[in-house]
């Protein structure tokens, strides 16, 4: 593992670490990734093997507390175990030709699971990962169950060539205590009806080794040339799903101490129905799974709205940028907040990129913004657009375009703000 930086005064500082130093073992134990690296590292004491310059050196470290001060790189893509599926709704498939080389990897990484969230199938996975992940308890871990049903799944899958049963690797980690979240991406015609019940029903039993179930619609893009034909999920069937999860978890409220299964943001949003409220996320521990995220911001935006201080007064409007689906909610919130509409002006793009299904502000590109904010007659004193929209590291849109390239074309500053209250009314105060 390469180290990428040391924050001064500390343990590994202290030991003279330094950016570019490889570290090949940790107390003896001979390093493959940055899990091992956590895994060996939480003695008191450590002897690091490192390399530096070509020459071994050993450095000793007492750790003074949890962190040791050493930020690792990131694994590079060709270190990444990518999936072997063609799964009918892959996003990735669906992503026009010309965009940058990172967009297009499709991961089934055990370890980026573990390590930040990312969902995997698990139909890869071969013995000796599943004797790690049980060795190493690396847990939770996020699946991509999408149904349990065999055949059903091994279609979704886009038919690979290794078995898709999911329920037995499922009760082999649940078995080994591993904690897990599944993920249904919704299909509608295909996984959906008498084939979700069945998934839910059959998941809800490992319970709480699995300990959530999410929901979520298909996104289909404009760019779907020689794919399976899917549709979206339609407003009714969005009613008709919130009504019958309700009741599903009502049941499993009482029998599991949990609701278990949760609907996605955008199911409630297309219902047009209220979404629940904080308490029924039970801690929101799929939040960035796009469950509850929206009732965890409009929460938040009441309390920061309660203890912000007075605006100070400032000389013409800001334009704050979102996506088509959450502008009407934004436009209450900030109405409900007090302020003029005419002074905070809520611009919805739509994504004309990868098409009107898209209305995730995470999603917008450059381009989409630049487009048709032009087309308003005036941005005010500044564009406030989402750091969702925004790759981390290079601070770029999908498309590439810069923040700074955007500011350049509309001729106003533009900001990247935090998708959280406070960052925005700071923005909006200080802007």
């Amino acid at each position: 593992m390469t180290v990428a930086a040391v924050t001064p005064r500390t343990p590994a500082a202290a030991a003279g670490l330094a950016r570019g130093d490889r570290i090949v073992a940790v107390n003896g134990h001979r390093l493959r990734d940055a899990i091992d690296f956590q895994f060996h590292a939480g003695e008191e004491r450590l002897e690091l093997t490192v390399e530096r310059d070509g020459v071994t050196a050993v450095r000793r470290l007492h750790r003074r507390g949890p962190g040791l001060g050493l930020e690792l790189t990131a694994p590079r893509p060709s270190d990444i175990a990518t999936c072997a599926n063609k799964c009918v709704f892959c996003f990735i498939h669906q992503l026009p030709k010309g965009m940058r080389r990172s967009l297009y990897v499709k991961d089934d990484d055990f370890r980026l699971s573990f390590l930040h969230g990312n969902y995997i199938t698990l139909s890869d996975l071969d013995e000796a990962s599943f004797a790690r992940i049980i060795e190493q308890h690396l847990s939770p871990l996020y699946i991509s169950v999408h149904a349990t049903d065999p055949e059903l799944r091994h279609a979704l899958l886009g038919r690979p060539r290794h078995s898709a049963e999911i329920l037995p690797r499922l009760e082999r980690l649940a078995k080994a205590g591993i904690r897990m979240h599944a993920q249904i991406v919704l299909c509608p015609d295909l996984n959906d009806g008498a084939h979700l019940e069945r998934t839910v029903h059959e998941l809800a039993p490992l319970h709480p080794h699995v300990a959530t179930t999410a929901i979520v619609p298909v996104g289909l893009t404009r760019h779907r040339e020689r794919l399976p034909a899917l549709r979206s999920l339609s407003a009714e069937e969005a009613r008709t799903l919130v009504a019958t999860v309700g009741g599903w978890q009502r049941r499993w409220l009482a029998e599991l101490g949990s609701r278990f299964v949760f609907l996605a943001d955008e199911i409630y949003l297309l219902a047009g129905l209220p979404l629940p409220p904080a308490a029924a996320y039970e801690g929101f521990p799929i939040a960035e799974d796009g469950i509850g995220l929206v009732r965890r911001f409009e929460d938040g935006f009441g309390r920061a709205i309660a203890r912000r201080r007075a605006p100070a007064r400032r000389a013409g409007a800001v334009t704050v940028v979102t996506g088509e689906m959450f502008a009407p909610r934004l436009r209450a919130l900030l109405a409900q907040g007090g302020f003029d509409p005419a002074e905070v002006r809520v611009a919805a793009v739509s994504n004309d990129f990868f098409g009107p299904a898209i209305g995730v502000a995470g999603l917008l590109t450059g381009r989409d913004i630049q487009r048709q904010l032009a087309t308003l007659p005036d941005l005010g004193r500044a564009v406030l657009v989402p750091a969702v929209a925004v790759r981390d590291g290079d601070g770029v849109f999908l498309d590439d375009l810069a923040p700074a390239d955007l500011a350049r074309d509309l001729g106003v500053p533009v900001r990247v703000v935090e998708p959280t209250p406070a960052a925005l009314l700071k923005a909006i105060r200080d802007t």
